[in-house]
């Protein structure tokens, strides 16, 4: 009897051994696995590779699992007979229910859910040891289980595609930030890193139309111009790129770089009216208000340009697309000596915020995690003339997605402030 009660303890042990190993093997970050296996780690190579045949690993830790436990309450039972009769089956069943659900199932898997990553490495050996010794059982259970499936219709495996690895990603992003998010430092930290990392996963769904420089906010300048005019517009600006139009401003001839023009100007001798500006200008690169900013980065890497010119379907111009521009999106705005201040977002002591019309829903979302929709508009003012189907007046409010939109200034029919409320 002695030798009974010792062999169940023992089985309830393997027991707890099989059901922590099952949570902590499915439950172990990839992405740590493959980090420490890259600096050498053995045993996450070993849980990389029980992850890979995972079919196989859950089919060993459920039969050893359930041989343990079945022999374990058989055990007890014949204990239970012997010592209390016909009854004692009532005790074993009893008895084996509670042990089994608190000491072979919560507890290890408790224990692994808190210690996910160092019980995974620490048991990956002995599982993979396992794994071989009943792969013929196995391999039998698996190939029986994809007959039933097949004959009930049943499919027996999901390809994961590329929206699902993606939405995956974003859940592992939020996952894994929310974590340490928070109103101290680290959790602004926290928050813009997500932001980041967010934004490369938009790259390929965010189109240059949405981030562009607006013609209304471009610098152009007149090819006809004197030369010591250019001159003097070019050093005005704090641009280093600027696009020369001649007889109407749709027709782009150049862009103007800064240092080639002052180049030129030290170099010349002459009268600096009769000097070329045109032929300064390089030829001016067009690309449509679609294009994919994924597809843009890659294609300013390629040509080793930084600056093009956006149009519509018609040809006419839309503004402006830089690489400054794209990575923005990615690390948020960068600023610098040059750059001009304009009016964007001022946050106000009673918790609303006054908000040029021209700021992007994009950039909004991103610093203060709004969800505004992004899909019928590109910035404020447009969303607002969206949701209200008509060209408001200052002083009337709005109430949409969560906020309350009410419209402070208006020049003509573009909308220039308004003071947003979050609900």
């Amino acid at each position: 009897m002695i030798e009974s009660i010792i062999a169940v303890v023992l089985l309830l042990v393997l027991s707890g051994l099989f059901s922590g190993s099952e949570t902590a093997l499915t439950a172990a970050s990839r992405p740590l696995m493959m980090e420490l296996e890259k600096g050498g780690n053995r045993r996450a190579r070993t849980v990389n590779t029980l992850l890979k045949t995972r079919e196989q690993l859950i089919g060993t830790i459920l039969l050893g699992n359930n041989l343990v436990n079945i022999l374990a309450s058989s055990l007890a039972t014949s204990v239970m007979i012997a010592t209390f009769g016909e009854t004692g089956v009532v005790y074993a069943t009893a008895g084996m229910t509670v042990l089994v659900l608190i000491f072979a199932e919560i507890l290890p898997k408790t224990y692994a859910l808190t210690h996910t990553n160092t019980m995974a490495l620490t048991v990956a050996p002995i599982m993979r040891v396992l794994t071989l010794v009943f792969w013929p059982v196995t391999r039998v259970i698996q190939g029986l289980v994809q007959v039933m499936l097949k004959t009930f219709k049943a499919d027996a495996g999901q390809e994961k595609t590329a929206p699902h690895a993606l939405a995956e990603l974003r859940g592992a992003i939020e996952l894994h930030t929310a974590e340490a998010d928070g109103d101290g430092p680290s959790g602004r930290t926290v928050r813009r890193e997500r932001a980041m990392l967010k934004s490369v996963l938009d790259l390929a769904d965010v189109e240059v139309g949405e981030i562009m420089v607006h013609r209304s906010k471009l610098v152009m300048i007149d090819a006809d111009l004197p030369a010591s005019e250019i001159v003097e517009q070019v050093l005005n600006s704090p641009y280093t790129r600027i696009p020369l139009w001649r007889d109407r401003m749709d027709n782009i001839i150049g862009v103007l770089h800064v240092k080639a023009l002052l180049r030129a100007v030290q170099a010349y001798t002459g009268n600096l009216d009769e000097m070329d500006v045109v032929g300064l200008a390089s030829p001016t690169w067009f690309i449509p208000d679609t294009t994919t900013l994924l597809h843009q980065l890659q294609a300013f890497r390629e040509r080793r340009e930084h600056f093009a010119m956006v149009v519509d379907e018609y040809g006419t111009i839309m503004g402006v697309v830089t690489l400054e521009d794209i990575l923005e999106e990615i690390v948020g705005d960068i600023s610098d000596e040059h750059d001009v201040q304009v009016a964007g977002v001022r946050a106000q002591s009673d918790g609303t915020y006054v908000i040029s019309g021209d700021v992007t829903i994009r950039d909004l979302n991103r610093e203060f995690e709004w969800n505004l929709p992004d899909d019928v508009a590109n910035t404020l003012a447009g969303l607002v003339l969206h949701e209200a189907r008509r060209i408001p007046e200052p002083g009337q409010t709005f109430l949409f997605h969560g906020f309350r939109f009410e419209v402070q200034k208006r020049m003509r029919n573009r909308i220039t402030s308004i003071r947003v409320t979050p609900r």
